[in-house]
């Protein structure tokens, strides 16, 4: 795939009697978290039938898989804009666009081209996080689509934040009513230093924006937890001890619970998750094998209690 080739929707005819929405089944992983969306190809305009099943899918299971999809770059913008106005993907080392003329496209890839990588993220394991909780204005919503993949590894699981604070211990659940995080801007969720940032030890220097411990979903009332990530996490107004401790309480919990549904790729699924109330993360792969996702992300506002 040259990613800086223009992309075009190809030609493609629907007979007019066929509906959609009736075709269209919602399956659940069975783990909590996520379900199949089948009987839809995305590279035709779905209809608004069909989208508000979709949505309500959506917010319902968190995380969405649709398989087997053949999508141009043009199209998969085009599904991405039914759920809100995109944002434009961060700028590559160069700082460029990592694709030329579609600025909401990100690539995430350990490719080489010649000495420069095509992508963000490489190999290595990215940790559990939020997208962009260091920000003031966070996602709603991010698609993932595999172009390229790996014969093993690479998986991305995902945790359900809404059963995480449902479940927390009932002292645990009064000392984070109220608290906010600083969320680190520094770093990235493969831990790489981004550019323009100097590397900080204590976390209460580092920079970036804080948010509520516990949000509100807009759209389902639900409240969640809301972690961004755990290093150079700082719960403001306590001692760095002190957040430490409640901070390691909070991801102990997390992650020692059966709240997650690991994704195994296959070339042409595209993945949907609500970034407001899920968390993510991506396992490492061999180095020496090729890697190339294309992501969109769907722009909200600013997390609240």
């Amino acid at each position: 795939m040259n990613l800086n080739q223009p992309s075009t929707p190809a030609a493609a005819v629907q007979s007019p009697d066929f509906n959609p929405a009736l075709a269209l089944q919602v399956v659940p992983t069975g783990k909590g978290i996520g379900a199949d969306v089948t009987g839809v190809d995305l590279s035709f305009d779905i209809d608004d039938a069909t989208l508000s099943i979709v949505r309500d899918a959506w917010l319902e299971h968190q995380v969405l898989r649709f398989r087997d999809q053949q999508l141009t770059k043009d199209q998969l913008l085009a599904f991405s804009r039914r759920f809100g106005t995109l944002d434009k993907a961060p700028i590559n080392r160069r700082g460029r666009h990592w694709i030329d003329g579609y600025p909401e496209l990100a690539v995430m890839s350990n490719i080489k081209v010649g000495d420069e990588v095509i992508g963000s993220l490489g190999y290595g394991e990215a940790v559990w996080h939020t997208d962009m909780s260091y920000q003031e204005l966070t996602p709603s919503a991010a698609l993932l689509y595999a172009v390229e993949l790996p014969s093993a590894g690479g998986e991305t699981g995902f945790m359900d934040m809404y059963a995480a604070y449902e479940t927390l211990p009932t002292d645990l659940k009064a000392a984070v009513e109220g608290a906010t995080i600083k969320h680190d801007a520094s770093h990235n969720s493969a831990g790489e230093l981004r550019k323009g940032f100097e590397a900080v030890t204590d976390p209460r220097e580092a920079p970036g924006a804080v948010h509520p411990v516990v949000v509100r979903h807009p759209e389902s009332g639900r409240r969640a937890l809301f972690l961004g990530r755990r290093p150079n996490a700082y719960v403001t107004g306590l001692s760095l001890a002190e957040s430490e401790s409640l901070l390691d309480r909070l991801w102990a919990h997390c992650v020692g619970v059966p709240f997650v549904w690991f994704q195994e790729w296959r070339i042409g699924d595209l993945v949907m998750w609500d970034n407001r109330c899920t968390m993510h993360k991506r396992n490492a792969f061999d180095a020496n094998e090729r890697r190339l996702l294309l992501r969109t992300t769907v722009k909200a506002g600013r997390p609240q209690a």
